[in-house]
């Protein structure tokens, strides 16, 4: 059996409203990440500006030492919202099942609401992103769909085999 291996992973929470006192998306997102053995490499809050998040995001996909980015917010359908059109064209290739998942397991538990979400994600220059909805409730969600594939023991496949770092290990 493989070890676990800890993956460095940033947050970023994109907001107009929240501070880093009153992150609790951003803080379930830490402390899923830290319960499961991996490394908080940065976390950062924006205001949801395309521009703004996408610099940030650039930034960590070109630190050889981060290799996830996990987003919460800026996924809806309201004016301000701007995180797909943001980071979509940083992809290299979209994880199409991601956002299919996320939404089918949050059918079960918020029904047709969950059409109004534009979970994605994608890998770029090596490096996976997860882009989830702002609600602590969808980051805990999203964390069911994430933790799995962030774990190299996982069976048949997992995302860190892709991971360059981590591909001589496979």
């Amino acid at each position: 059996m493989t070890d676990f291996l800890p993956l460095t992973i940033a947050i970023l929470t994109i907001s107009d409203t929240r501070t880093q006192d009153n992150d609790t998306s951003g803080q379930a997102l830490l402390e899923h990440l830290t319960t499961a053995g991996h490394i908080l490499g940065e976390r950062a809050l924006v205001r949801d500006d395309r521009y703004g998040l996408r610099a940030i995001v650039s930034r960590w996909i070109a630190d050889p030492k981060i290799q996830v980015v996990i987003t919460t917010g800026g996924t809806g359908l309201t004016g301000r919202d701007s995180t797909p059109e943001a980071l979509k064209p940083l992809f290299d290739k979209e994880i199409e099942g991601f956002g299919e998942l996320f939404r089918s397991i949050s059918y079960d538990e918020i029904g047709t609401s969950t059409l109004q979400s534009r979970a994605l994600a994608g890998l770029a220059n090596g490096t996976v992103i997860f882009c989830v909805p702002g609600s602590t409730g969808a980051c805990h969600t999203a964390w069911k769909i994430i933790e799995p594939q962030l774990d190299k023991r996982h069976r048949p496949c997992n995302l860190v085999e892709l991971l360059p770092r981590f591909r001589e290990l496979s």
